[in-house]
């Protein structure tokens, strides 16, 4: 199930990662356009108009999709927020406790997020709802990506809850702790 579960989450990071190579990809396209069209100017030729119409609304939606699908493996090596200083003044337990605290928080405001934004993408896809760019793209298409992402934060902080209660260390504690000793060594 191990296995299953990190195949899931760096799945969902490879496709993070695609989303923001996307975005530097059309970025690259536009500007390149742009000095071509300046460059047939300069020669006198008739600018050709190389563009990427709705460049801004993908962007924002690549950009969505790539932050909401990285939030697991986020959440895994510990790169999200936490105020690890008040762990470090409580004990063993205590901490531990209080760790068992913030990933049921975490996981209750996480299902409200993923409630909402799939009602949200139903709504869309129900209502046909399109973007009003250039180019009209279907709502809900972009609206999964981040629904994909919060349901995965889901399935990765009980994941993550699941192995506190075993009495084992969370991934994003193991990979906290790793960094400290690697600080701490040089």
């Amino acid at each position: 199930m191990r296995r299953f579960f990190d195949a899931l989450y760096n799945g969902a990071l490879i496709a993070a990662c695609t989303a923001m190579v996307a975005i530097a990809l059309l970025v690259l396209v536009q500007v390149l356009g742009r000095i071509i069209d300046r460059l047939a100017l300069w020669l006198g030729q008739a600018p050709p108009g190389i563009a990427v119409p709705s460049l801004s609304e993908f962007g924002g939606f690549l950009f969505v999709a790539a932050a909401c699908l990285a939030l697991p493996a986020t959440l895994r090596a510990g790169g999200h927020v936490r105020v690890t200083l008040a762990l470090g003044l409580m004990g063993p337990r205590a901490g531990r406790a209080f760790t068992g605290l913030v990933l049921l928080v975490a996981l209750a405001l996480g299902a409200f997020a993923a409630w909402h934004s799939a009602e949200q993408m139903l709504d869309s896809w129900r209502f046909n709802t399109v973007s009003f760019g250039m180019v009209r793209v279907s709502l809900w298409i972009p609206q999964a990506a981040m629904t994909a992402g919060f349901v995965l934060l889901i399935v990765a902080l009980a994941d993550e809850l699941v192995t506190l209660l075993r009495g084992d260390l969370p991934a994003f504690r193991r990979a906290e702790e790793g960094r400290r000793e690697g600080a701490e060594g040089h």
